[in-house]
């Protein structure tokens, strides 16, 4: 092979190399990521309608927990004016109805789920010119005749204590187990306990051969001493403060944790690989490399054919 020859070569393999370098790069800077979802979190307004079916006038998203007078047993919700909800995203919302071990938070002990409903939001719930004429979402739920607990919150998990899909943990103070989550408001109340009271047994008659015991000590007995501790003080709550609200609730493709330890969510795919995770520099260094050998390669066949 004369040294023409082999120039040529040279420089048709390292146009070869070149171009299976370079073109992995090419490619690479097509890629993009793709975002998941659109919808934004959304603020919820609510309004309480009494038995007669009269609402408040006002409508709010004021938190926290509130004791009632009488327990409200249906509650009026849309989105809150003056913000842009994406087409296609909605918003659950649900109302939860709890049997307490007393009136508020720090004495309701174990709360057990009594009646439960959830509405869906959409951008057809947000406020407009024709408000007078519009019939908003309601939630309802059995009115507690006891100590109970309603919570207003933005997700369609169960909070019954259940382990199933859908279901989560019940509520319940002294481990402080504060659920539902996405909590938009809560009211406690009531009464009377909830537990049906035992029916007083009849005491059965004495037996003619068992004497009957004392009732008081012997007169000679010395009186008890008075110098006995007073009975220990009731513990205080686990928590000092109720647990926290907020109004703004997360589109439905956001999964709430079902345990009281949160898991990061399932729902949102993640960003697609782009050419900027790929080994850019690795693939540029060894294209510009390739690049220098084929200009050396047809540096030489000139100069040969010069000569």
């Amino acid at each position: 092979m004369t040294r023409l020859s082999r120039s040529r070569t040279s420089a048709a393999v390292a146009a070869a190399a070149f171009i299976a370098t370079a073109t992995p790069l090419f490619g690479a800077t097509v890629a993009h990521a793709t975002p998941g979802g659109g919808c934004q979190s959304a603020t919820v307004q609510y309004r309480l309608v009494d038995a007669a079916g009269k609402a408040d006038a006002d409508w709010t998203s004021q938190g926290g927990f509130r004791q009632w007078s009488s327990a409200p047993g249906t509650v009026e919700v849309r989105l809150a004016p003056g913000q842009t909800v994406g087409e296609g995203c909605t918003y659950p919302v649900s109302l939860a109805e709890y049997t307490t071990e007393g009136p508020d938070w720090y004495t309701s002990g174990l709360q057990t789920l009594v009646d439960h409903a959830t509405v869906y939001l959409s951008a057809k719930d947000l406020p407009g010119s024709d408000d007078a004429e519009r019939t908003w979402q309601k939630l309802t739920v059995k009115t507690p005749d006891c100590y109970g607990q309603i919570d207003l919150y933005g997700d369609d998990v169960i909070y019954d204590g259940g382990s199933g899909e859908g279901h989560g943990p019940a509520p319940y103070q002294p481990d402080n187990v504060a659920t539902p989550y996405h909590l938009i408001a809560a009211w406690n109340g009531g009464d009377k306990s909830c537990s049906p009271e035992q029916p007083n047994s009849p005491t059965p008659p004495s037996s003619p051969s068992t004497p009957d015991s004392p009732s008081s000590p012997p007169a000679s007995e010395p009186p008890a001493d008075e110098s006995t501790p007073p009975a220990t003080p009731t513990a205080p709550p686990a928590t000092s403060t109720t647990p926290p609200t907020t109004p703004d609730v997360p589109p439905l493709e956001s999964t709430p944790p079902t345990s009281p330890a949160p898991s990061p969510s399932d729902s949102t795919p993640p960003l697609a690989e782009t050419g900027s995770s790929a080994p850019v520099g690795a693939i540029a260094g060894g294209a510009a490399a390739v690049i220098a050998l084929g200009a050396a390669a047809l540096y030489g066949t000139r100069r040969a054919r010069r000569s």
